[in-house]
């Protein structure tokens, strides 16, 4: 694999106007004490984007701009420049993280699962575009690129037509690459350079798709990528469907004792993560909507759609009902006011048959 701080270099000498690296750090712990800590996920969660979109309080897009749709959250390339990524605000101090996707098509396209520390520990699975038939998994420590044999690729089944659940199991003695309900590799402690090159600090979680087959990129890391990228041939699509995260250690935040960039050096915030508060609790109207489960979601709104149509046919019977004694009320006046006119003709009349009595006295 060529490391993404390679190809950010290179975009960056070439004015490229955004930045398309996954493996970045704004401080690195073995250079000084004053990072900042490392906000914890400190339990597990699932993170289902098929139909939603990312908490942004949860998830930070550091590149581009994800598309959420019923399919999931969708990272595309439609042209030069194009790299959309996403990473999670809360670490993990070992866990596991699993994720359903499918990959982008393309030659030179790189679809992207990263696990990264502010030390630059690594654990990657990488999908190339042109490859239809296997996926690389690598690892780096302490950003360490003096050679480039770790990667290994592993077959899987058509990565950029079928969704696959892609997961990293990670403890301090060892990290497990899964393809669905298989575990297809193993890297002990002491077999990554007797452990200065394993992967044993807080890490985040990072996906994305960036143009590695870029004419900007270096020979190598274009002949890693598969070759140039057609942009004219896109869009090229990576779809993330479901994301589950364990954190093995409970607390708030981590942060680095020393400089060493050794586990053992990682102390632990005890109490309740802003990540995990966050998921527990959803804000507003709209963030409890969107944690029902659907059939609850259906079902409210089939009861409200009855009460609707019923609220509706009451008002048109009270309607009716008021519209029929209305008919009566005036059926009955205008009943009175006819028999007033004639008690008043009557009246009249006999008035003037009573006039007409008293003259002929006289």
């Amino acid at each position: 694999m060529a490391p993404f701080s390679i190809f950010i270099f290179s975009l960056l000498s070439a004015l490229l106007p955004t930045v398309l690296a996954q493996t970045w750090t704004s401080c690195n712990p073995l250079n000084t004490t004053n990072c900042p800590t490392n906000p914890a996920l400190g339990s597990n969660a699932t993170f289902k984007w098929n139909g939603t979109m990312a908490d942004s309080k949860i998830w930070n897009t550091t590149a581009g701009q994800v598309q959420w749709t019923d399919k999931g959250g969708e990272f595309i390339i439609n042209g030069r420049g194009d790299s959309p990524t996403i990473q999670s605000n809360f670490y993990i101090f070992f866990g596991v993280v699993s994720i359903i996707m499918q990959a982008a098509t393309g030659q030179g396209v790189v679809s992207s699962i990263v696990l990264e520390s502010d030390d630059l520990d690594e654990v990657d699975w990488e999908f190339l575009g042109g490859n239809t038939t296997h996926v690389e998994t690598n690892y780096f420590g302490k950003g360490n690129t003096t050679s480039y044999d770790r990667a290994i690729y592993y077959p899987v089944s058509t990565p950029q037509t079928t969704y696959h659940n892609y997961t990293v199991h990670w403890t301090s003695a060892a990290i497990e690459w899964w393809i669905d309900d298989n575990m297809v590799r193993t890297l002990k402690y002491e077999d990554a350079l007797g452990g200065k090159n394993f992967p044993q600090t807080p890490m985040n979680v990072r996906l994305g798709i960036w143009p590695g087959g870029d004419e900007a990129n270096s020979n190598g890391t274009i002949e890693w990528a598969g070759g140039l990228v057609d942009y004219h041939g896109g869009p090229y699509t990576m779809i993330v469907q479901q994301v589950y995260v364990q954190d093995f250690t409970s607390g708030k935040e981590y942060s680095y004792g020393d400089m060493t960039g050794s586990y053992q050096s990682i102390k632990v915030t005890n109490g309740t993560s802003k990540a995990l508060a966050e998921i527990n609790a959803p804000h507003g109207v709209s963030g409890h909507w969107n944690a029902l489960p659907k059939t609850a979601r259906i079902a409210i709104v089939a009861s409200a759609a009855g009460v609707a149509t019923l609220s509706l046919l009451a008002i048109i019977f009270c309607c009716i009902k008021q519209r029929r004694a209305g008919r009566r009320e005036h059926a009955e006046i205008e009943a009175q006011r006819e028999k007033e006119a004639a008690e008043l003709v009557e009246y009249k009349r006999q008035m003037a048959d009573g006039a007409f009595s008293q003259s002929s006295r006289y």
